[in-house]
């Protein structure tokens, strides 16, 4: 080899080195569903994510389905596992085939790089590939003890609002990694309270380490309204589409409330209280005692501080109309006080108190007072 290859050589290294995106555009080949194997020519949005993974060594990531993101993970983990020592990189997905098309994407990286940028391998197989330098990349399926008992560079997680156990599963593997790892979370969303719509929402009002990125189908460059329209007819379902393609998560998963039927409650239904009052003027008052009527009052207690709220609804138990509405801040026994008064108000509602824990401080309040349409 001659001085000025080697050099060439030696510069391009370097490059590859300082930047991953540089790395994977030039050497890094993939397998196109409809074009074979192609050089993966990074869109924009895909190298801004990659920099982002870069720099933050916590990214948690919302996406619309087909944008890449998988293989644009695949593709740093190798930058990773090439040019850092002795790295452990851990693919996690719902299925240990779905974890293993991630090493599957890497090994293909892999076999096809120049010789110049390979490392030997000392292990080759469906499962992990083993590089000289130390460094592994490894698929295992969902279970509480993944990650568990062993120093992980580098946890990435695919389709995490999708894993039942994806909770514990962070709790084990959190421990290794705070030693100086880091965690690549990517997902579409799939309903309301699960561990990924949780460390989305927390990241988004920067209550955790990870740095939110949301990738809804439009970041595509190659994708228009045509392309967005044809996922309604090609998934059969317009809520399927918008759950694999607009990162909505009031319009995934198994919802109790379908969005549109929320939408429709607040155009037709919901009205501006006629006042509000109270020490707090957190009583909202829709319709004022009709003594003609019955009234129910039901009330959710809670400790009065912190994050935490009490609140009752005031029901005109005939037609069903909500006509008061109280959520505050009050000490459990004041809040006592304050529902026998309102109670009584409204005609000697009866009282529905929760009575679990510290309900109990409210009912004896309510209690004191001699209030007697008490459920």
């Amino acid at each position: 080899m001659s001085g000025d290859l080697k050099k060439i050589i030696r510069q391009e290294y370097l490059k590859c080195a300082k930047d991953p995106a540089h790395f994977m555009k030039k050497y890094c080949n993939i397998q196109h569903p409809q074009r074979g194997r192609i050089l993966f020519n990074l869109f924009p949005f895909q190298e801004k994510v990659l920099h982002l993974m870069q720099e933050n060594p916590y990214s948690i990531i919302l996406k619309s389905r087909q944008l890449g993101l998988s293989t644009l993970s695949a593709g740093y983990s190798l930058w990773i596992m090439l040019f850092h020592k002795d790295k452990n990189i851990l693919c996690i997905a719902t299925k240990q085939e779905t974890a293993r098309n991630m090493v599957t994407k890497v090994k293909f990286m892999y076999d096809n790089l120049p010789s110049w940028l390979k490392i030997p391998a000392e292990e080759n197989n469906k499962l992990s590939l083993r590089l000289n330098n130390g460094s592994i990349i490894k698929a295992t399926s969902a279970s509480s003890d993944a990650g568990r008992s062993e120093a992980v560079s580098l946890l990435l997680i695919d389709e995490a609002a999708f894993i039942d156990q994806i909770g514990e599963i962070w709790a084990s593997a959190q421990q290794t990694l705070a030693t100086g790892g880091g965690a690549i979370v990517l997902s579409t969303p799939y309903g309301t309270g699960n561990w990924f719509h949780k460390t989305w929402t927390s990241a988004e009002s920067n209550q955790n380490d990870f740095v939110p990125i949301k990738l809804p189908w439009f970041v595509h460059p190659e994708r228009d309204q045509s392309w967005r329209d044809r996922q309604d007819e090609l998934l059969g379902d317009p809520r399927m589409a918008a759950q694999e393609c607009d990162c909505d998560f009031s319009t995934s998963g198994d919802i109790v409330f379908y969005s549109e039927w929320i939408e429709f409650i607040q155009q037709t239904t919901i009205q501006k209280p006629l006042e509000r009052r109270g020490v707090d003027q957190n009583l909202w008052v829709w319709e004022s005692p009709d003594y003609s009527r019955e009234y129910m009052v039901t009330a959710d207690v809670a400790r009065g501080d912190g994050k935490d709220f009490s609140a009752c609804h005031v029901i005109d138990i005939e037609t069903n109309t909500q006509v008061a509405e109280y959520k505050g801040q009050l000490p459990p026994k004041e809040f006592g006080y304050f529902l026998t008064g309102l109670a009584t108000e409204y005609n000697n509602a009866m009282l529905v108190v929760e009575n679990a824990n510290i309900g109990w401080a409210t009912l004896d309040a309510i209690k004191e007072r001699g209030y007697r349409n008490l459920y």
